[in-house]
């Protein structure tokens, strides 16, 4: 049943550029799309391991920032007097290595921050995030600083035989996404329905229980958070990519408030939470900006959060999901009831 669900679901937004003729919902569409790959990212460590990245945002900038740089190329000073010259590659290279150093980055966190649990791994994870931002402002000569990365070139998808396919259109960024979400959605089910997904959620559970059993702690929280990592790297460069500039601001922290909101209202835990979440506060900001002033627009969406998570304190996914087992349940307990019934009035 959840297979159709998801096979039907991923016909509908594949269908979607082949009827939605407005620019300003496909590209909404796009970058909605791109923050949901990041809540995805973030789901796998607070809903599957149980922890708290308040700092996830730096993957997601570090992506960006790795990615525009491979493409555009750069010319540093370094001590010494000598210069770091890099000439320009093309952006999927540039992609592929943004999801490698983000990955390498979740790599030296975890092994940082997995020591500590609580608030101290809410800090930690805030202060990276917060230094990497700074980097990004400071390092003028090869961020360009406040002034921000301009012209990045758009993704090329080489084609053997036939050159190659520049994603210059919303209607090939939105086809990119959509298959970049689709990918990261499989892998990440692969990876909880394993036999380390089992661990994760041990160690969510009971860690006390789970390292009685044998599992290492901090192995498993540092993979969980190579792999989270990498894959908020990889949205990062589909950002850079699509919006073609990139600022100190994509480290903002309303962005990781964000997709913490995304995981929290969709159903933290579940693999379809993010997604129905981030569509939600995704596009909501465009059903509510004609309608209501920009101030009014935050208190509205404060109230839709309040409201989904008084209604559905799990989370949309899991709430609802639990109501149609309990209907099914309370179904199946009274078909028989129903059977014996109607048993005794034929026998009478």
């Amino acid at each position: 049943m959840r297979a159709i669900i998801t096979i039907i679901a991923v016909a509908a937004l594949a269908s979607v550029p082949l009827w939605l003729r407005d620019p300003y919902l496909l590209n909404a569409l796009i970058t909605t799309g791109i923050f949901v790959i990041g809540a995805m990212s973030l789901n796998l460590l607070l809903g599957f391991t149980g922890q708290l990245s308040l700092g996830h945002i730096a993957f997601f900038g570090i992506g960006a920032y790795v990615s525009a740089l491979t493409s555009l190329g750069f010319d540093i000073g370094l001590p010494g007097g000598f210069r770091l010259v890099h000439t320009p590659w093309p952006p999927i290279i540039g992609f592929v290595l943004a999801i490698i150093i983000a990955g390498l980055c979740g790599y030296f966190v975890g092994l940082l921050s997995f020591r500590v649990r609580g608030a101290y791994f809410v800090i930690v994870t805030i202060s990276f995030a917060e230094v990497v931002r700074l980097v990004a402002l400071n390092w003028v000569e090869l961020t360009q600083g406040p002034l921000a990365l301009t012209n990045i070139p758009s993704i090329a998808l080489p084609l053997p035989g036939f050159g190659e396919l520049t994603l210059r259109t919303k209607f090939h960024n939105y086809y990119l996404v959509l298959v970049v979400a689709l990918i990261a959605y499989l892998l990440i089910a692969r990876l909880v329905h394993s036999h380390f997904g089992r661990s994760m959620r041990g160690l969510m559970e009971n860690e006390t229980l789970a390292v009685s059993v044998g599992i290492d702690v901090t192995r498993t929280l540092t993979i969980a958070a190579v792999i989270s990592a990498a894959i908020a790297g990889a949205a990062g460069s589909l950002y850079a990519h699509y919006i073609r500039i990139i600022d100190p601001e994509v480290f903002a922290f309303i962005n990781t408030v964000t997709m913490v909101i995304m995981v929290i209202s969709g159903g933290k835990g579940s693999l379809a939470g993010p997604v129905v979440g981030g569509l939600i506060f995704g596009l909501l900001p465009v059903a509510l900006r004609p309608v209501m002033a920009p101030e009014a627009q935050w208190i509205a969406y404060g109230g839709v959060l309040i409201a989904i998570l008084f209604v559905l304190p799990r989370g949309i996914v899991p709430s609802l999901a639990q109501r149609l087992t309990r209907q099914r349940s309370g179904t199946a307990a009274l078909a028989p009831v129903a059977l014996s019934e109607t048993s005794a009035k034929e026998s009478a």
